[in-house]
């Protein structure tokens, strides 16, 4: 770090080190507040004054984030499941090339995978939730807990009914949980 004294300001005593010889300051002949130029603000900015209005982020930022995050967190986890299934398929025999690409194959394998399903789930859940805001003209709960039973149901539609609506279900529990625990977490973890 730079010595405070080397850019001072225009005091003698400062402008000089323990030679009694005067240091360079570029910023002496400018005029400008060098001091301040560079203290940056911490709160966001924004381009126009709806944006700062608004609580939320837009669909399209919702779209990445949730797609984003899904597909990183599977990637994630399907990479150590294929950690563990190359791990449990190791032979006694096999050198260390070989134990190397099993584990590379089957991490970049799983990995690949399970990180599509739950990007693709994240994408579901952003356009229903987004969706529903629009909808509704209301932002709350009940759009994110309507938009995990739809998820849940989009995703095993394939399946059939029943295996939907037990998918449904299982996604609106899950985001009524999220949701439920991001409030007592508000209330009572003071951060």
């Amino acid at each position: 770090m730079a010595d405070p004294r080397t850019y001072g300001g225009d005091d003698a005593d400062r402008r000089q080190d323990s030679s009694r010889r005067r240091l360079y300051n570029p910023y002496h002949d400018l005029q400008i507040p060098h001091r301040t130029l560079y203290d940056l603000p911490t709160s966001p900015e924004f381009l126009f004054q709806e944006e700062s209005l608004a609580e939320r982020r837009s669909w399209g930022e919702n779209l990445t984030y949730y797609t984003g995050i899904g597909y990183l967190a599977g990637s994630a986890s399907g990479a150590s499941i294929g950690l563990r299934h190359a791990l449990r398929s190791a032979e006694p025999g096999d050198t260390t090339k070989i134990r190397i690409n099993r584990i590379l194959n089957s991490c970049g394998q799983d990995g690949r995978r399970i990180g599509n399903r739950f990007g693709v789930i994240g994408l579901l859940y952003a356009g229903l939730e987004s969706g529903m805001v629009a909808a509704r003209d209301k932002d709350d709960w009940v759009n994110s807990v309507v938009a995990g039973l739809g998820t849940g149901a989009l995703f095993k539609a394939a399946n059939g009914p029943r295996s939907a609506a037990v998918a449904g279900a299982i996604g609106g529990l899950m985001v009524g949980a999220a949701v439920a625990g991001k409030q007592v977490m508000k209330r009572y973890v003071p951060i």
